[in-house]
């Protein structure tokens, strides 16, 4: 009676003494930085080939040409689709009289009852003028903030008619908001994060958006009688030269422009934390090869113009070499002197200097005469008395405003509705196309068994490091059931928090295991556990706790959720290749970040027997299922998103970014997974 009342005390001693005992890294090294490395290491590979194409064009104006041509193309593939044409709608909210040029506040729909807020700068005088869109940073004031008045001002007093434009998610356009009108995020950059990762689950981008709401602004401007349409241009100021990048490479009506604080997509901008906000992320710039030199070079033989503070956090030796890109295009097309770089000692912003070289440059290439009017010391106008509505606000002044939350869940509705009943073979293939993984025939995986990890209770755990070429190495743990007795079943756990917290808080779980028989390999994927990158969380604005990785992996073309399912990949390469796991039952476990994991790898995982294959020369068949690996039994899952629209439908919902692929709802959701998983899928 006493052994057995001290056995379940004995065990309780035994995991208490497993959860306090400090539990060492698989790799044994600086593991934090793995993925982020392994990210940049892909985009600069990626851009390699971008560089030799490049270097080749530039050696004549044909090369040149059809490199500019190509990258236009390639803009407008990732860009994503963009909407029709509908009736404008514009009016004039009011009139501010200033010496020399009225301001006239301006509102206009760049699609059905999604309204856009500018400011129009009128000078004074007959005649049509040559105009200008300035297009504005992240401040929240935008067209307001002191240094856009400061520049509209300036042109207006040296001729231009000046359309400035508010920018989703930024002065009376925030679409996060309240019934009151108060934003729900901390401003822009946070929305356009979010926003972006939305349009990104339907194969729409925020940038797209921005530039749609410009293209019309534009349309706006031309019928104007105060214009002159064969003198336009654009230019803006960090956020805004972004939307000037994109804009001067998809409009041909510009004919010069200017980029101040420029950031963009591409290799060249890439900061120590990552890229830029959603209003500059183009998923899979980095696979078609564009960079930041590159949408200037769409715009030649036009002229353009860099601004560059010495300061900027924009690294000032990558806006050289991507202005020496940017002239060696145009002195191939003869135009060099249609491009050209000022910089002062300054940082990030368009200050007084910039200001009056850019003025200059548009009155130059606009065939403006007479003198240059330089700036006065007039005070720029309180943000109210520029705006446009009634309450500061679109989302509060128009009960039929079209939010674009609002427009991409109905869009996200319609497509669920007309979604075809897959097949769990049709849907799988649909799984492989979506996540873009590639047949694995051939390719090599190593095992590095580093140590035993001994724990009280009589646990070894088989320290083991992974390695696929092209992949990052993926640690991972594995347990045998002590004893004589056959190995029943293997557990293949992913766990969200990491093998190193399963180990301490799941020691009655693991405990259960080994006296059922059950072997248990647990794996930290890629940016999790041991390898969790924790510079994404120096800056919680973004609403994600690995926003580097994941946005670094959308630049690749290879979302961080498809990189994962890799991950799953290897561990059942693994398996099938480890004899005393080859021919075990699998059963799945997952939980957070690892649930859509799980759930993908279960449906791709073969249905039938493999033949034998080296671990050297690792050979899985040829369709879609039978390449991914054995056979998952059953899929055990906890947490996670219910579905790709949870992230529609709850659009402040933290680390979107994780779970994103690209235009996955335009062909499967999460639900479609679990039915087609049917009796295989456990719920937890």
């Amino acid at each position: 009676m006493l052994h057995k009342l001290l056995l379940p005390l004995l065990a309780l001693l035994a995991l208490r003494a497993a959860a306090q005992t400090p539990i060492p890294n698989v790799i044994d090294w600086k593991a934090p930085a793995t993925l982020p490395t392994y990210l940049l290491q892909q985009l600069h590979q990626q851009y390699a080939p971008r560089r030799a194409a490049l270097d080749q064009a530039l050696t004549s104006a044909a090369g040149a040409q059809a490199y500019r041509d190509s990258a236009r193309a390639r803009f407008r593939r990732v860009l994503g689709p963009l909407p029709a044409r509908t009736p404008l709608r514009a009016r004039v909210a009011g009139t501010v009289a200033q010496r020399g040029f009225n301001i006239e506040n301006i509102l206009y729909e760049s699609t059905p009852h999604h309204h856009v807020t500018a400011n129009l700068y009128l000078p004074a005088g007959q005649g049509r003028k040559p105009a200008v869109l300035l297009f504005c940073g992240h401040e929240n004031t935008s067209k307001a903030t002191p240094s856009y008045q400061q520049t509209a001002r300036l042109f207006a007093r040296n001729g231009f008619v000046v359309l400035v434009i508010d920018p989703v998610s930024q002065g009376e356009r925030m679409q996060l908001t309240d019934a009151a009108g108060k934003s729900l995020t901390r401003g822009g950059t946070t929305e356009h994060t979010l926003l972006n990762a939305e349009a990104n689950l339907l194969g729409r981008t925020l940038p797209a958006a921005e530039l749609w709401d410009n293209v019309r602004g534009l349309d706006y401007l031309l019928t104007r009688p105060e214009v002159d349409a064969g003198r336009v241009g654009c230019l803006g100021n960090s956020g805004g030269a972004t939307q000037t990048a994109y804009f001067m490479g998809y409009d041909d009506r510009v004919q010069v422009a200017a980029l101040c604080s420029y950031v963009a997509a591409g290799e060249r901008n890439l900061t120590a934390t990552g890229p830029a906000d959603g209003c500059v992320m183009l998923p899979g710039a980095g696979a078609a090869g564009l960079d930041v030199a590159d949408w200037p070079i769409m715009f030649a033989p036009k002229p353009v113009l860099l601004l560059t503070g010495r300061y900027d956090f924009v690294d000032q030796t990558e806006m050289e070499a991507a202005f020496a890109d940017m002239r060696r295009a145009y002195t191939a097309l003869g135009a060099a002197e249609k491009t050209d770089l000022f910089t002062y000692d300054d940082g990030h912003g368009i200050s007084a200097p910039k200001r009056a070289a850019a003025v200059a440059w548009f009155r130059r290439w606009l065939h403006v005469s007479g003198p240059l009017v330089p700036e006065d010391a007039s005070p720029v106008l309180p943000e109210g008395t520029l705006r446009c509505t009634a309450t500061g606000q679109v989302n509060t002044s128009f009960k039929d405003e079209e939010t674009l939350p609002a427009t991409y869940l109905a869009e996200a509705r319609a497509l669920a509705a007309s979604r075809p009943s897959y097949s769990p073979d049709a849907l799988a293939k649909a799984v492989h196309r979506e996540l873009g993984i590639s047949n694995q025939r051939g390719v090599t995986t190593s095992i590095d068994q580093r140590d035993t990890l001994q724990l009280p209770g009589g646990q070894n755990w088989q320290n083991l490091v992974l390695r696929r070429t092209g992949e990052p190495p993926l640690p991972a743990r594995l347990l045998l059931p002590a004893g004589p007795a056959p190995t029943a079943r293997l557990v293949l756990w992913l766990p969200d928090r990491g093998m190193a917290a399963t180990l301490r808080d799941s020691a009655a779980r693991l405990a259960a295991y080994q006296r059922q028989g059950t072997a248990v390999l647990l794996a930290d994927l890629r940016g999790l556990g041991e390898t969790t990158d924790p510079a994404a969380f120096n800056d919680p604005k973004f609403y994600n706790q690995e926003y580097r990785d994941a946005l670094l992996a959308l630049l690749t073309g290879r979302p961080l959720l498809a990189q994962r399912v890799m991950d799953v990949s290897i561990l059942l390469s693994f398996i099938r290749n480890d004899s005393r796991l080859g021919q075990l039952p699998i059963l799945l476990r997952a939980d957070g970040r690892a649930t859509l994991v799980a759930l993908h790898a279960a449906l791709l995982s073969s249905r039938v027997a493999k033949e034998p294959a080296t671990l050297a020369t690792d050979q899985p068949g040829t369709s879609p299922a039978s390449a991914f690996g054995p056979q998952i039994e059953q899929v055990q899952v906890s947490g996670g998103p219910p579905s790709f629209r949870y992230f529609l439908e709850n659009p402040t919902a933290k680390d979107a970014y994780s779970e994103v692929l690209p235009g996955v709802l335009r062909y499967y959701d999460v639900p479609d997974l679990r039915r087609a998983l049917g009796s295989r899928l456990l719920l937890r």
